[in-house]
């Protein structure tokens, strides 16, 4: 069975002490790929490596976390447009809004994301939206930028029915990851309405471990608890959601 990790931060420091093994434990469990979202120009350098590493597994993007926003986020933005035009990269982002830890940058976020909303349609290219406590926000930006060839998904979904009508009549997907497995995670509300052609799979590690091993270092390889608990909420076979997530993911990234 071929798995995609939608979105994992494998180049984090929480793996310097065994990322190839992790690596290595992603591959026995079936996941076969997995695409990194980058933070800022910080993260780059070991994005890039573990890339180099992997080739045939580990997929970069290029963007500018929301939470990495500054007063001065032209600079870095400056630097993802660089790298955009030097090289392929799977998506822009993760990029987005979000207004869980600090509200006080809204506007330098909100101006951010319409400028990387405006690289992913010159590069033609997805987008990875990360979304805290701003979705209607979020919305808001992506109707307005969205001219019939903007696409992406809405990582780490845990919103509401409606929020995942809207995320699919704006043409994006969802990310369904570690969440769906938790006791009061709303994926049981969210999750039997959708149709498979519009999810994908993702651990967003090293955050948000699923149900057993919540609280702990997330990794690749527990993204098959997630599969199961998504296939447990469609009502499908485990083998027929992997193949279909994995295709979209494939579809979407151009892997």
């Amino acid at each position: 069975m071929h798995i995609t990790d939608s979105h994992a931060h494998l180049y984090s420091e929480q793996f310097k002490p065994d990322r190839l093994d992790a690596l290595r434990r992603a591959q026995e469990a079936g996941v076969r790929t997995i695409v990194m979202p980058n933070v800022d120009h910080s993260s780059i350098d070991a994005m890039m490596e573990l890339e180099a590493q992997a080739p045939e597994t580990c997929f970069a993007m290029m963007g500018l976390h929301p939470c990495s926003v500054t007063r001065s986020f032209e600079q870095d933005l400056y630097e993802v447009e660089t790298w955009l035009g030097r090289r392929p990269f799977a998506a822009v982002g993760e990029c987005g809004l979000d207004l869980y830890w600090d509200k006080t940058l809204l506007a330098e976020q909100q101006e951010a994301l319409k400028i990387q909303l405006e690289m992913a349609k010159k590069h033609k290219l997805p987008i990875v939206l990360h979304t805290r406590e701003a979705f209607a926000e979020t919305v808001a930006l992506v109707e307005a930028a969205q001219d019939g060839t903007l696409r992406g998904v809405f990582h780490c979904f845990s919103g509401t029915p409606a929020e995942a009508e809207q995320a699919i009549k704006l043409g994006f997907m969802l990310g369904i990851g570690g969440v769906a497995t938790f006791k009061n995670g709303g994926a049981d509300k969210v999750l039997p309405g959708i149709g498979m052609e519009h999810l994908l799979l993702e651990t967003d590690c090293p955050y948000l471990a699923p149900v057993p091993h919540r609280g702990k270092r997330n990794e690749p390889a527990y993204l098959p608890l997630v599969l199961r608990r998504v296939a447990e909420l469609l009502g499908k076979d485990v083998a027929e959601v992997a193949e279909a997530t994995t295709r979209n993911a494939a579809t979407l990234f151009n892997l």
